[in-house]
């Protein structure tokens, strides 16, 4: 072999050698131009995923939801306990304004008794005490016990006031006396008796007061 046929052999082996690597960096760009493609699906799925779960979590709430049935049973239950409570504060009120109406027409009533329980007093005052044994006398005694027995179970009860300190809340002065013996301030005499309602003063005594 000259010199010349082994150049020509050897740029053969060159061209041989080219061809194949030019065979070679296409597939090798395909199989790249088909990894990027593979990879490429995932992206759009992303955003789906994303999409969905918002979409669960409003499905989620839609089922945490109360139903409408719920709801209204709960108003009604809401309505009821509402007027039960004022009911009970009506009912509350009433008996308290009855106690008070009674009270005030208990009060007319025993203030327009007792001037005849001053009556009877000043009348069986008046006997004398030999006459005391007679039936009519005996009588009239009996009657004004009952009577002030009814007074005292309504609740009222006579105010003390000779021997006592003087009280305006209690007693009303109509005389004032000098007297050493009595000491200042003190109710000498009694001219009317007074009463009190349930401790509440529904006449005051009519008094003297030593000074």
């Amino acid at each position: 072999m000259n010199q010349e046929e082994a150049i020509q052999e050897e740029e053969l082996q060159r061209e041989e050698a080219e061809a194949e690597a030019g065979q070679e960096e296409p597939e090798t760009e395909a199989g790249e131009e088909q990894d990027a493609g593979e990879e490429a699906p995932d992206d759009p799925q992303e955003p789906k995923e994303q999409k969905e779960k918002p979409e669960r979590s409003f499905l989620g709430k839609k089922k945490k939801k109360k139903d409408p049935k719920e709801e209204k049973i709960e108003e009604l239950e809401d309505r009821v306990k509402r007027q039960m409570a004022e009911f009970d504060n009506f009912r509350k009120r009433t008996e308290k304004e009855k106690s008070h109406m009674y009270e005030v027409g208990a009060r007319d009533v025993i203030e327009k008794i007792l001037p005849v329980v001053d009556n009877f007093e000043r009348g069986l005052a008046a006997v004398p005490e030999e006459e005391r044994t007679n039936p009519v006398i005996e009588g009239m005694d009996k009657i004004y016990k009952q009577l002030m027995t009814v007074l005292t179970d309504l609740g009222v009860a006579p105010i003390e006031a000779a021997g006592q300190e003087f009280d305006p809340n209690l007693h009303n002065a109509v005389m004032h006396i000098e007297d050493e013996e009595l000491g200042e301030n003190i109710v000498a005499e009694e001219f009317q008796k007074g009463y009190t309602y349930k401790e509440t003063v529904i006449r005051h005594s009519m008094v003297k007061v030593a000074n």
